[in-house]
């Protein structure tokens, strides 16, 4: 069952509120939108995102729009009848997790869908860095661990359908999507009006569209490549300390060494290989956790050969993104940049001294959060 109310919002305008009612829940709200399909790895065909079978109790004329204000402009005419759609994009490591959590407690009604392909899947989650369940801080994501990885990939082509119902879900309970990321790939195969899984725009084989499917604000957090660097490496110190390596011999699978479908692809899972092949974790206990000072030195050496490539890589996935980032941006995507390379540089100094100095939290409210909230606000205004 679904009740309506107008609510007024002052400034932009009055709005019409609305919720689910669920017969088995005592007449109580579902706060989540209520998803119509499976979330499955592999989706063999979707209806169109316009069709009333995505929208069963709300008929098209009534379901609920973020507000805006007249325009005349045929910018804002064209994007009228489109759903607003918030998307943070930025490399690896840069904070763009953190800005979408800082978002949602300014704008409540927010939901967030994952667009990093490694975190689509279920599974190693200190590997992937998926954000903990108590930094969500109670805000819904979807599309974050969810698909299994066993016979192949997840596509652009299958993500495309899958976010998009995820979006027309979120869409119709009246609440926000964020879509959160650094697959620029998926980011491009979701957003565009016609997408051709054929063509890799960001190969130089096509051209990028600038014509949207959705009403977007883009979000770019970016970050000095020498202080992103830096961080990065420092990071994946951090994520071993937290049981990365265990959690990756725990995976390991003698069988599928050389099989790059789906969660093998993850960074970690490919270098750490190598070294379980030499110091399998079935055949030692002590082959499964990390090897300490003073240990079997060849051993000592593979491992730290293999954090050194882990760390090589993750760099130049950062490298790649920006490059397709800065590809969406020249083919008129407008993206909004947000420079967190002060908040960075204060973080990493932080960890190098143990010191509890905060500081760098205030550099990120001041030169990231505000100035997102202020463009987010302007832009549901609109």
């Amino acid at each position: 069952m679904l009740l309506c109310e107008a609510k007024n919002n002052g400034s932009t305008g009055t709005r019409r509120s609305c919720s689910y009612m669920s017969l088995h829940s005592s007449l109580k709200p579902i706060t989540q939108p209520v998803l119509f399909f499976p979330l499955k790895p592999i989706f063999s065909s979707f209806h169109s995102l316009h069709s009333p079978l995505f929208h069963p109790s709300l008929p098209l004329h009534r379901r609920p729009r973020w507000p805006r204000m007249d325009s005349s402009t045929s910018h804002h005419h064209s994007n009228q009848s489109k759903t607003k759609l918030i998307v943070i994009m930025g490399a690896t490591g840069t904070g763009k997790s953190r800005l979408s959590i800082d978002l949602s407690s300014h704008f409540p009604h927010s939901q967030i869908i994952n667009s990093d392909k490694m975190q689509l899947y279920k599974g190693l989650d200190i590997t992937t860095n998926k954000i903990p369940l108590h930094e969500r801080k109670g805000v819904p994501h979807f599309l974050l661990g969810d698909f299994d990885s066993i016979d192949a990939d997840v596509t652009a082509s299958e993500f495309r359908s899958a976010a998009g119902l995820t979006i027309a879900n979120i869409d119709s309970s009246g609440n926000l999507p964020i879509l959160v990321g650094g697959s620029n790939s998926f980011i491009h195969a979701l957003l565009v009006e016609t997408f051709n899984p054929e063509v890799d725009v960001f190969s130089g084989s096509g051209s990028v569209s600038h014509v949207l499917r959705y009403d977007c604000c883009f979000l770019w957090v970016d970050v000095a490549w020498s202080v992103l660097c830096d961080y990065l490496c420092k990071r994946v110190d951090e994520m071993l300390d937290s049981g990365m390596f265990e959690e990756l011999a725990q995976f390991y699978n003698p069988a599928k060494e050389d099989v790059l479908i789906g969660l093998r692809k993850a960074i970690g899972v490919p270098e750490f290989d190598g070294y379980f092949r030499k110091y399998s974790p079935r055949e030692s206990q002590e082959n499964g956790v990390v090897p300490k000072d003073g240990c079997d030195p060849a051993r000592r050496e593979a491992y730290e050969e293999a954090v050194r490539e882990i760390k090589d890589n993750t760099c130049r996935l950062a490298k790649r993104q920006i490059g397709k980032i800065l590809r969406l941006k020249g083919a008129g995507w407008d993206l909004r940049r947000l420079d967190a390379t002060a908040t960075f540089a204060a973080l990493m100094k932080k960890k190098k001294s143990s010191s509890a100095d905060l500081g760098w939290m205030d550099i990120w409210e001041r030169e990231v959060m505000e100035p997102s909230v202020k463009i987010v606000k302007r832009f549901l205004e609109e």
